[in-house]
């Protein structure tokens, strides 16, 4: 069972995600970006081929557009499979995933201070800043959102290992 304390917590990350999420939701409506969105997407026939073992490998092969990012292709390629070449898909994946970040931005800073609000507080000015906007309203910039998923998970990762190390070191 949770405690009170426990539960305020979710819905302070919840809270966050959502006030995020409803921000950035504008960016659903959007088109692409004409400086380089066309090209990442629907000119790329592995990222509109969708999730396939040989678009897979080509992610992991290729350096595409100057860029060796096989996970940014990856998830092109599964919003592709999921949504259409429409650009709604992958706008709802970049507001999607930097509402995950700001809830793990809360998550992490709670961790580290335990002072609830002061995380709340700290994350919201984060994720609600319009610095931000960049990065979830333009297709091609996903490359930024998923650094800072990736980023926040290992952080994460290594304060819990730092808590809890493992016997043999």
């Amino acid at each position: 069972r949770m405690n009170t304390s426990s539960r305020n917590t979710l819905w302070l990350a919840a809270l966050l995600g959502l006030a995020t999420f409803a921000l950035f939701s504008p960016a659903l409506r959007h088109q692409y970006v004409d400086i380089d969105d066309v090209q990442y997407t629907v000119e790329t026939p592995q990222v509109v081929g969708g999730l396939s073992l040989a678009n897979v490998r080509w992610a992991f092969t290729t350096v595409h557009e100057s860029w060796y990012s096989p996970l940014l292709w990856i998830s092109f390629m599964a919003d592709s499979s999921i949504f259409g070449p429409a650009p709604f898909g992958y706008h709802f994946t970049n507001v999607l995933l930097h509402a995950a970040n700001a809830m793990l931005l809360f998550w992490l800073l709670f961790r580290l201070f335990h002072a609830p609000l002061a995380a709340f507080f700290a994350a919201a000015l984060w994720a609600l800043h319009s610095l931000r906007v960049e990065s979830v309203a333009w297709i091609a910039e996903r490359k930024a959102v998923l650094s800072g998923l990736f980023f926040l998970l290992a952080v994460l990762a290594y304060l819990r290992y730092a808590e809890r190390p493992p016997r043999p070191r």
